[in-house]
């Protein structure tokens, strides 16, 4: 088998919620798509979801690197010797996680529709579905009680917050929401590096009641003095997201006891090989695990959920950012159930496209 083609094109999506974290406000997003085809057999199919503040690269880069640099390197070359052929492309991608997540997913794509066996089991295969968080971005109180109400509703059992930019009003909406949705949801926050040490640890401290699962990315994502002061001083698990990007990071994170728990995005990971590697750091330091996402086509999703059954420790997933887009051409390519994601059998990523 010998790669024929490979092509690259840029999808604009509209968000049918527009929504706010502490340092961006969200209503449009551009993903990468990437189609690597083959002498035999169907194409394998890709995704990249760049963010500037968060895997350092812009869809324009991103295009041009996988047209003009990655694509080139990757043709007459066998499609299944994935790791010879990640390491040929990652001299041209080093800035680019994102575009390289969109390479490995698409020979993991090709990969698995060789072998006739879906990407989760070719990966491990220790679960066939997780409950999925939903995010609810940063609302007044009565419009946060709302959504979180309607989340339940629709039968999600895990509800994600999201703040940083006023401690006191975040503190007041979590313990609104913990009353309006009862005890028996799960409920997260991410203050995407908007608190103080000292905000962070009153946030933990005033929002006790409300029996919060986690706390992501509190503190400023290089200050990881302050990440680690904040997860000495707190009663509950601190996650490090914009913190940990590459594999070094997880080593750094995982060495000095930074944070509890990890959040890994195959988007700044590099792909799901890249993920596997920064998981290992993890389980051989205790670090419990959450797979999460950026906004993402469904394709992009799809691969992350089929990191996240892969492996034991990943507890939680997040995997929530294809479901507000408009136009999103892999639309249905992720089975979702009443808050759950499950397995889709079909070999390879099981990504199916409306056009």
């Amino acid at each position: 088998m010998k790669i024929t083609k490979v092509e690259a094109w840029p999808v604009t999506m509209r968000l049918s919620e527009p929504y706010s974290i502490a340092y961006d406000d969200i209503s449009t997003v551009t993903n990468v798509l990437v189609r690597v085809e083959t002498n035999r057999g169907e194409p394998g199919y890709g995704c990249a979801a760049p963010d500037p503040l968060v895997t350092g690269e812009d869809h324009v880069d991103v295009l041009r690197k996988l047209n003009e640099a990655a694509g080139p390197r990757l043709l007459g070359s066998d499609p299944l010797r994935h790791a010879m052929l990640m390491e040929r492309v990652k001299k041209e991608l080093t800035q680019f996680p994102s575009a390289q997540a969109a390479i490995d997913m698409a020979l993991f794509d090709i990969l698995g529709k060789a072998a006739g066996l879906p990407v989760w089991k070719l990966l491990g295969g220790y679960r066939n579905r997780i409950p999925t968080s939903m995010t609810i971005g940063i609302l007044p109180a009565k419009e946060t009680v709302a959504a979180a109400q309607d989340l339940v509703a629709r039968g999600f059992r895990a509800i994600k917050l999201k703040g940083g930019r006023d401690v006191e009003d975040d503190i007041s909406r979590v313990l609104k929401v913990r009353e309006a949705v009862g005890k028996k949801i799960g409920l997260r926050f991410d203050a995407n590096q908007g608190f103080t040490v000292s905000q962070s640890l009153q946030f933990v401290r005033d929002t006790r009641a409300a029996g919060l699962e986690l706390l992501e990315q509190p503190t400023p994502k290089e200050e990881l003095d302050q990440l680690g002061q904040v997860t000495q001083g707190a009663y509950l698990p601190v996650m490090a997201d914009e913190s940990l990007v590459t594999l070094r990071d997880a080593f750094r994170v995982a060495r000095r006891g930074l944070a509890d728990m990890i959040n890994i995005k195959l988007m700044k990971a590099g792909g799901i090989a890249n993920a596997l590697q920064v998981n290992a750091v993890a389980r051989a330091a205790g670090l419990e695990v959450m797979v999460g996402c950026m906004d993402e086509a469904a394709l992009g999703i799809a691969a992350g959920v089929h990191f996240a059954l892969a492996r034991p420790n990943v507890v939680y997933a997040d995997l929530d950012g294809h479901l507000d887009l408009l136009g999103d051409p892999s639309a249905g390519s992720v089975r979702l159930e009443a808050g759950v994601v499950m397995a889709n059998d079909e070999p390879g990523l099981g990504v199916h496209f409306n056009d």
